[in-house]
């Protein structure tokens, strides 16, 4: 399987450089010359992903670990990733993959057939992009979706958001479920702390919520004192609400001193439980809080009665309180997102896992 191959999204300048459009940073290269992200070259006069089918590692991992809590709970994902990232997150907790610089880091290699029937035999309802941005393997994601689709395997996007409109549409329209990352509400933390930009990813998550079929969630990394007061998470909140709609879950996780940034310390338990309470007071249905033992704030409630929906202790699921339409079992509201009849029962266990057992089909 060539790891080399051609991309479509990109143009020639008048200059010579050959500009890709695949994310609003907008890379121009002269001949040799790589993206931020690394993987995606100027070869042959033209924009080529240099990192088709190939990955630093797989792993079986339960589906809130992604995290999303409302899209089959319980059940077991390969999640897997390959090297580079379009954004430049001063405090990138997988930065070992996402900051890459060499190809050796891809260990593993997989075709798209093979992941599926990995997925389909090792019990696994879906197929995880995560670890680094998905985005930046445009077209490695797309054949791994449609093989994944023929095996009625789901796939998941883990993402920044981070696209430029016209590969979006191909991108989501081909994912089942996607928790995105809403990093901030400012334009200057995007900026100065991720080399990016708010708008594009704001711009992304109004498309996904109302013009596809795919399941969303949002996740916000707290940092004290760079995106954790008062004021930013109720805008943020508010924007949720009233942009996206009160039904999109949002997690509130911990951030750990790491990559360039381990001056910072790490998030207070009780900052999450503020946003948590700050995003119930603007209206969003289905807080949670996450990277911390915390049954309350990482359990589902029914936001009509109250009733316990969900129980979660870190990832393992415990009190079940929804019947086989995924409605409250006290007062009958429906609870949003992707259900099963049942739930399963994973659990918090990581499995590491090598591809090259599996053969296609």
């Amino acid at each position: 399987m060539d790891s080399v191959v051609s991309t479509r999204y990109w143009h020639r300048l008048e200059d010579g450089r050959v500009q890709c459009d695949l994310c609003p940073r907008h890379c121009r290269l002269r001949e040799g010359q790589r993206g931020l992200c690394y993987v995606r070259q100027r070869l042959d006069d033209e924009i080529k992903l240099v990192s088709y089918g190939r990955s630093s590692g797989f792993c079986v991992d339960p589906i809130e670990k992604k995290p999303l809590n409302h899209f089959y709970p319980g059940s077991a994902v390969l999640s897997f990733g390959t090297a580079g990232c379009n954004l430049a997150c001063k405090f990138c907790q997988n930065w070992d993959m996402s900051k890459a610089r060499e190809m050796d880091v891809l260990a593993d290699a997989a075709s798209p057939e093979q992941l599926a029937t990995a997925a389909r035999e090792l019990g696994c309802r879906s197929v995880a992009f995560t670890y680094n941005d998905p985005v930046i393997f445009h077209e490695y994601a797309l054949d791994v979706a449609a093989a994944c689709r023929e095996q009625d395997v789901r796939t998941v996007a883990v993402t920044a958001g981070y696209i430029d409109p016209e590969p979006r549409v191909e991108f989501f329209g081909a994912m089942d479920a996607a928790n995105i990352d809403l990093k901030a509400f400012t334009d200057e933390f995007y900026y100065k702390i991720c080399g990016a930009h708010l708008a594009p990813v704001l711009e992304t998550l109004e498309y996904v919520v109302h013009e596809t079929d795919t399941w969303v969630e949002l996740t916000t990394l707290l940092i004290p004192g760079l995106n954790d007061s008062d004021a930013e998470l109720r805008e943020m909140t508010e924007w949720v609400v009233e942009h996206l709609g009160p039904n999109v879950p949002m997690h509130f996780t911990a951030f750990h001193p790491d990559w360039k940034m381990r001056d910072r310390p790490p998030t207070p338990p009780e900052t999450l439980t503020r946003a948590r309470r700050i995003a119930l007071e603007s209206g969003v249905r289905y807080p949670y809080t996450g990277n911390v033992h915390d049954t309350e704030g990482g359990s589902t409630w029914c936001h009509h009665c109250g009733a316990l929906l969900i129980e979660r202790d870190w990832y393992r699921l415990g009190h079940w309180g929804l019947d086989a339409e995924a409605r409250c079992a006290s007062c009958g509201t429906p609870l949003p997102g992707r259900f099963a009849a049942e739930p399963e029962r994973f659990g918090p266990h990581r499995v590491p896992v090598r591809l090259a057992a599996y053969a296609a089909g």
